[in-house]
């Protein structure tokens, strides 16, 4: 194992949520110093409070994790502050990060700023080549803008960062309340249900054609470090599984794993969201040396057996 991260100071916003948990341990484990803000602390949308943050905690390494998130539903009623959020504080991260002049900023970004109808697999140079599915737009946009800033500020500034592009996480530890849910807790939590009050039927919003590729938090959090140490410059790096999976196929894994046997009752009137995902995933293996390598239905299984476990924190309501 690298000696990189050795006595090096990490600050890694959004450190205590599903991703962050994550890349915290592994970066521990690899001997940095790990500062977690918390949001009642320090509002990551008010330039102030990240300035007093960069001054407190005096980071020679950013990994900028904290975001707002949620599902279809999610995105689809509250697409104002999901736009604003998640532009704010990662303008602010970076401006700071600069200032300060931090070594490194290590950015995360999502798939759902890939245009609707992209050619499969998704190749990074395909990002501006059209709008992305509307539900998922503004932040999908928030995001890429991001992007943008930091391949700016390398080209006038210097400033080194990175830039990554997962695409659907899953794992433990993920948001299971149905206000932010994605597919797989969304999934999880409701047949898992079922089967407790003996359901004979699980109603599924789409048609189950549309595909998306599924990538384990764990593998995820891996290239996140692995890119803090060898990249530089925001280039957007793909993060995938090379295998796409209709929602269709999911939800039936999930019945399956969960011991749900009775009706999946689709209904169409609901969206599908992007039609198909999957990416490319080669640079990543160039630049990072990267794969991901936990089996999708092994994944779900720990994904399951978590949420059992943990049934209060995974459904707990996200503070907003």
């Amino acid at each position: 194992m690298s000696s990189f991260w050795a006595d090096r100071r990490v600050l890694v916003t959004g450190g205590s949520g599903f991703l962050g948990r994550v890349v915290v341990a592994k970066l521990r484990d690899r001997g940095a110093e790990v500062a977690v803000p918390r949001s009642a602390a320090y509002d990551l949308t008010d330039p102030a409070a990240v300035e007093a943050l960069f001054a407190t905690t005096s980071p020679s390494l950013v990994v900028h994790l904290a975001a707002r998130v949620g599902g279809i539903g999610f995105n689809m009623a509250e697409p104002a502050p999901l736009y604003l959020t998640n532009l704010l504080m990662g303008t602010y991260v970076i401006e700071a990060a600069r200032r300060h002049e931090v070594d490194k900023t290590v950015l995360v970004g999502t798939v759902c700023s890939y245009p609707k109808i992209t050619p499969v697999p998704f190749r990074e140079e395909h990002l501006w080549e059209g709008y992305p599915e509307e539900t998922n737009a503004p932040y999908g946009i928030a995001k890429k803008a991001l992007l943008v800033h930091a391949q700016v500020n390398r080209a006038q500034y210097g400033q080194r960062s990175a830039f990554l592009i997962p695409t659907n996480l899953y794992g433990p530890g993920d948001k299971f309340h149905p206000s932010v849910s994605h597919v797989i807790p969304a999934l999880v939590k409701k047949c898992v249900e079922a089967v407790a009050r003996g359901d004979d039927k699980v109603d599924v919003w789409g048609t189950g054609r549309a595909s998306r590729e599924y990538l384990y938090v764990d593998d995820a959090a891996e290239a996140i470090v692995l890119a803090g140490e060898l990249v530089d410059d925001p280039a957007p790096i793909n993060l995938g599984t090379d295998r796409e999976v209709t929602i269709r196929e999911t939800v039936e894994t999930v019945a399956r794993l969960t011991g749900f046997t009775g009706e999946l009752r689709w209904d169409p009137s609901k969206p599908d969201g992007q039609p198909r995902r999957r990416v490319d995933a080669h640079r990543a293996e160039e630049r990072l040396g990267w794969r991901a390598t936990t089996p999708l239905e092994e994944g779900l299984r720990r994904t399951i057996e978590w949420y059992l476990a943990h049934r209060d924190e995974a459904e707990a309501r996200p503070a907003r």
